[in-house]
């Protein structure tokens, strides 16, 4: 039995991934430990988790990163998850926040990046980064070159994670994956519907505002408007629907609207998988990330043009047997992207650092 010590947090697709992997890694002989770092879990948040056999879950009320105040307060919050590890007499330990790594850890660490300030700039900023950002960056790169591996949700983004920190080699690549949410598929309606961190301006929302003014079917839109940071974005067109739990979504999605997305910046797009599991017919930009993992089934659209997100969709609605038909593709496509695959390629990178330490 090996025992993994694993950090998250409850603000984005994070906590997702790691209960996912959690329980799909418990039969292949993995005990998890999850240290929960940031704002605190939502009920449904802790339900999930202990839901999850032999998983142990820990909220350490500790900074999160791309929410701490200064370089000090997250080298703080790496030293005691130092400290916990070595208590919880772990084997190995997943950061799924790379900074924290930038400290020494009493075990093999692998660092998985699934998403980033350096790598988000490129895609969505302007300008310089400004220094607010920037030392955060600098701390993700030490964290990952003192790392004893690297993963990431995709290819595309290792290859922008290599460019952004220089890494000497590719970061492996373990798709995230989801199970089906199981619920039955209802009649098809004529809807648009997306989902995810709408205040984030790399998923850029503001495009899809524009094109919902455009559109003659609604456009439904589940996320929060407001970040932890303060961040936001004020929406006209699209009909928000506020932040849904995985049931409330799965129920949208079993009518099998058109699913989009306009993100700038995506590493992988657990929202997206939902809506292709669901047999949704996929419109989303014309980014790497989405090229790589849907290239065949959906629809591309240049990033920013509303009114090509607009045409898309109409496109779709005025002809059912193709939106089925799309929909059909995407669920088959999705079909790749499971939590025992993710699991069995992490647990491959967890076996290979700790034989690393055995054998030396």
């Amino acid at each position: 039995m090996r025992r993994l010590f694993m950090t998250a947090d409850a603000v984005g697709g994070v906590w997702q991934y790691a209960v996912d992997l959690a329980a799909a890694l418990a039969p292949l002989g993995t005990r998890t430990t999850l240290a929960l770092l940031g704002p605190g879990p939502s009920e449904a948040q802790r339900r999930a988790a202990e839901a999850v056999p032999g998983l142990r879950l820990i909220e350490t009320g500790l900074p999160l990163d791309w929410l701490a105040r200064d370089e000090a307060a997250v080298r703080y919050a790496a030293r005691s998850v130092a400290r916990l590890a070595r208590e919880d007499r772990a084997d190995v330990i997943q950061l799924n926040q790379p900074a924290l790594a930038a400290v020494p850890m009493p075990v093999p660490v692998v660092a998985v990046l699934h998403s980033c300030l350096a790598t988000w700039w490129a895609a969505a900023g302007e300008g310089p980064m400004p220094e607010a950002f920037a030392w955060q960056a600098r701390l993700t790169a030490e964290g990952l070159a003192r790392a004893d591996a690297v993963a990431c949700p995709s290819h595309a983004f290792a290859e922008a994670a290599m460019r952004a920190y220089a890494l000497p080699r590719l970061p492996a690549v373990v798709h995230n994956g989801r199970a089906p949410s199981g619920v039955e598929a209802q009649p098809m309606r004529d809807f648009a519907f997306t989902a995810g961190r709408l205040w984030d301006h790399g998923k850029d929302a503001a495009t899809l505002d524009m094109a919902a003014a455009r559109l003659s079917v609604p456009f439904a839109a589940a996320g929060p408007v407001k970040g932890p940071g303060g961040d936001g974005v004020r929406l006209a067109h699209l009909e928000q629907l506020g932040t849904l739990d995985d049931a409330a979504v799965a129920e949208r999605l079993a009518a099998r609207p058109v699913f989009v997305s306009a993100a700038r910046y995506e590493p992988f797009g657990l929202a997206v998988l939902e809506a292709a599991q669901a047999g949704c017919a996929l419109v989303l930009p014309d980014i790497p990330t989405f090229r790589e993992l849907w290239g065949e089934v959906a629809t591309f659209v240049a990033p920013g043009d509303a009114a090509g997100f607009t045409a898309a969709v109409e496109d779709l609605i005025a002809d059912p047997d193709r939106r089925v038909g799309a929909g059909e593709a995407a669920r088959r496509r999705a079909q790749a992207f499971t939590p025992l695959r993710m699991a069995a390629g992490m647990a491959a990178i967890h076996a290979a650092v700790a034989d690393r330490v055995v054998a030396a």
